[in-house]
């Protein structure tokens, strides 16, 4: 097998994993095997696949350092881009499906209940994620931009972890399970930007102090 045709079914395979939830949801809803509320439960399924994909979009980075998988960056804007699919079509159930596009009650929503008001503003924040995501955006951007512009991810993943823990009345393991891992994953971040400027300052003084000949 050459090293094209790998990397071809290693990325229709990241496709076909993404996309697979949904054929399950479809199948689950024309059988009628969701629970007694199927409209909740589908929109709660979408969202949390949404979160899963976010901590999966955030991982890749910190696995292709630590284990020197330089191929998983690839797949960093594919999985992006299903996380905020998924969280598009949990707003979207919930809007037209459970609201019934019932606007005044949906604001009253954004408003009144906590939970709604942090998965709206994690949702705005993914807009422009999933906007610039092209190549042509990044060089209308500039680099520099860009990146600085999809430091909103760090705000977005937390905020969706809130939506959820808050949403959840009894068991909260699962919310407390994506809040560790995307905690871990945001903590190596943060690490990694404090080391980063550590050595930069360092080497600015030791560029000052030697000595100019």
């Amino acid at each position: 097998m050459t090293k094209h045709t790998r990397d071809r079914l290693t990325y229709w395979a990241v496709w076909a994993g993404c996309f697979l939830p949904l054929p399950f949801l479809v199948y689950w809803i024309l059988t009628d095997q969701l629970t007694a509320d199927p409209i909740k439960e589908g929109i709660h399924y979408l969202g949390e696949w949404g979160l899963r994909f976010l901590a999966l979009g955030l991982s890749i980075t910190p696995a292709r350092k630590l284990l020197g998988w330089g191929w998983l960056q690839r797949f960093r804007r594919t999985v992006g881009l299903f996380a905020f699919a998924y969280i598009a079509l949990h707003l979207t159930a919930y809007v037209a499906v459970d609201q019934g596009f019932d606007w005044p009650h949906i604001w009253g929503d954004i408003v009144k209940r906590p939970y709604i008001t942090f998965g709206m503003t994690g949702f705005a924040l993914l807009v422009p994620l999933a906007v610039t995501s092209t190549n042509a955006m990044i060089r209308r951007l500039g680099a520099r931009r860009w990146r600085r512009l999809h430091r909103l991810i760090y705000m977005a993943a937390p905020l969706g972890v809130l939506h959820y823990d808050l949403l959840v009345k009894r068991d909260a393991s699962w919310p407390h399970f994506y809040a560790a891992i995307i905690g871990a994953l945001l903590a190596y971040r943060l690490y990694g930007a404090l080391r980063d400027r550590l050595a930069r300052r360092d080497a600015g003084f030791a560029a000052t102090a030697r000595p100019s000949g």
